[in-house]
């Protein structure tokens, strides 16, 4: 079975708007079987270039249910809050 894999990159631009998205995403994983891979902040770029500082991969069981997660009403009601605290480039990947 292939797991989907969401990859946000972001660059923090409002900590305080920041920090209230992010104590909100993460119960909006839980009904699409979503979970945080891991958060890291970048220390350098060994080739190219990378606009953004921060990373967060979130897993879902599939793309159907990474989709599922993006388009529902939970997460969309966040999109404010995420655009004022960040910009965001939110991809998504199969293995």
């Amino acid at each position: 079975m292939n797991h989907a894999y969401v990859v946000g990159q972001m660059t923090v631009k409002n900590e305080t708007k920041w920090a209230e998205y992010r104590s909100q995403v993460l119960a909006t994983l839980t009904p699409f079987g979503g979970e945080l891979v891991f958060r890291g902040n970048q220390v350098r770029a060994l080739s190219g270039e990378c606009p953004h500082a921060d990373i967060v991969v979130i897993r879902f069981p599939s793309l159907v249910d990474a989709d599922s997660w993006h388009n529902s009403a939970a997460y969309q009601a966040l999109l404010p809050i995420r655009q004022e605290a960040a910009d965001v480039v939110l991809t998504t990947y199969e293995a």
